[in-house]
């Protein structure tokens, strides 16, 4: 059974910084291409970064030279680190397959806010 669990969300005031953590199993975690999506109250559900198995990344230009997606195979893990957080990146923070292969898990809130 596929489970996402992510976590390291919470309130931030603008400026700062936040780390993401999204726990896999159930799948074969490390020849998967993995991403981070949000998704902003009224909004659809974004992509704002992507990690291939090997490592290559990709962000969306929202996000790009502020945000760094990372995996650790060993522990089946994939993170978001975020920095110069804004206004505009408030939002719940899912993880999936890059493909958005498997059900989606409860998100982690991210709230950038003075």
């Amino acid at each position: 059974q596929v489970q996402l669990v992510e976590s390291g969300g919470g309130l931030v005031q603008p400026g700062g910084s936040l780390r993401l953590s999204c726990a896999a199993s159930g799948f074969i975690f490390n020849i998967y291409a993995m991403g981070w999506y949000r998704q902003a109250p009224g909004k659809q559900r974004e992509l704002v970064a992507s990690i291939t198995s090997g490592g290559s990344t990709n962000y969306a230009d929202s996000v790009k030279g502020r945000f760094t997606i990372f995996r650790d195979n060993t522990k089946k893990t994939v993170y978001l680190q975020m920095n110069n957080l804004e206004p505009g990146d408030t939002a719940v923070y899912y993880c999936n397959s890059r493909r958005g292969d498997f059900s989606w898990g409860q998100g982690t809130q991210v709230t950038v806010s003075s």
